[in-house]
């Protein structure tokens, strides 16, 4: 068999269930479908950070409830859940923030749309967004 008649691979429909697991995603891919996940969680929990904002700005007497919410619970939800489900916000702003910046960079900068870059970006993106939400979640559970 030459060169030119080898038979090339078949494409066809994938299995999501098989094919998918080995599937290896470029870390561009991975920042970008977390961008969009971010957006989409910052978008679910909206009407949590409406609370958040008018309970902790109304009054004292409501300021207190706000912090008694983050360190007794509230509802049925302990303390600690409401501080998680701030983390993720915390987390979802940070990387949507850079992960949109990066975005913006690479529409202005016509040079900083190569693999190299786009890899380099995507790593620097899900570090720093992930090293802030550390810093940060530290301040939020008291740590200093």
């Amino acid at each position: 068999m030459t060169e030119l008649a080898r038979k090339r691979p078949e494409f066809r429909n994938i299995n999501a269930i098989r094919d998918l697991p080995g599937y290896r995603l470029p870390v561009a891919g991975m920042v970008s479908i977390l961008h969009r996940v971010s957006g989409v969680l910052m978008f679910a929990l909206l009407p949590f950070i409406i609370w958040l904002f008018d309970t902790s700005l109304s009054s004292e007497i409501s300021f207190a409830r706000f912090r008694s919410a983050f360190t007794h619970g509230l509802w049925i939800l302990p303390g600690v859940v409401i501080k998680l489900v701030a983390l993720a916000l915390i987390w979802a702003y940070l990387h949507h923030l850079i992960a949109g910046l990066r975005h913006l960079w690479m529409d202005v900068s016509h040079a900083a749309v190569t693999k190299e870059f786009g890899a380099k970006s995507a790593r620097a993106t899900l570090i720093a967004s992930l090293l802030l939400t550390v810093v940060l979640g530290a301040k939020l559970f008291g740590l200093y």
